[in-house]
C-alpha cells in the first residue's frame, strides 16, 4: 500500500464507455479509488452495488467513486449495465495503475500461489494527496466504511 500523506500517482485510463479519465480532472473533489479483482464475481458485484447504493451520499460529500480492475472496457460496460452502476469503472488491462498503487500482490488460495489484485481502497483529497489507504478490505463492508471515513473529514 502507498503511504498516507503522499501524492497519489497520476493515471490516464479508459472508462466503461472508452472515455479517458485522469486523476487531475478530479482536483477539487475527494476521490474514492477502489481496486477490485474481477467484474461479475460475487464479492466484486456486492462491493460495486453497495458503492452504487451510497453514490448519492458520496456525491453530497463532494466525492467521486472510481472502480479499477484489469478487465476490459467491454467487460466494464456489461458490468455497469447489468447492475445499473452510477459511477465510473476504469480499465487497467496493462496493470500500470494497479502496480503504481501497489495492489498487485502474491495471493494464496487453497495452497495455490498466484498474483492478483488485492481488494484495496484509497481516499484521495481535493489536492491529490492520499488521506486513507485500506488494504485487503471486505467487499460488502468497504463502501459503508468509506462513507464513515468521509463523514469524519
Amino acid at each position: 500500500m502507498l503511504e498516507v500523506g503522499t501524492k497519489a500517482p497520476s493515471f490516464s485510463l479508459p472508462d466503461q464507455n472508452g472515455v479517458m479519465h485522469t486523476l487531475e480532472e478530479y482536483k477539487g473533489k475527494k476521490v474514492i479509488l477502489y481496486f477490485y479483482p474481477k467484474d461479475n464475481t460475487s464479492g466484486c458485484t456486492k462491493q460495486a452495488c453497495a458503492f452504487g447504493d451510497l453514490y448519492p451520499q458520496f456525491m453530497e460529500k463532494n466525492a467521486v467513486v472510481l472502480g479499477v480492475s484489469k478487465d476490459s472496457v467491454q467487460s466494464h460496460k456489461k458490468f455497469e449495465e447489468k447492475y445499473g452502476l452510477p459511477f465510473t469503472l476504469l480499465s487497467d488491462t496493462e496493470k500500470e495503475v494497479i502496480q503504481a498503487y501497489d495492489v498487485w500482490k502474491e495471493k494464496k488460495n487453497y495452497g495455490k500461489v498466484s498474483f492478483g489484485v488485492v481488494r484495496s481502497t484509497y481516499l484521495i483529497d481535493e489536492e491529490g494527496i492520499i488521506i486513507r489507504a485500506l488494504g485487503n478490505v471486505k467487499a460488502q463492508e468497504n463502501p459503508g466504511q468509506m462513507m464513515d471515513i468521509l463523514t469524519s473529514y
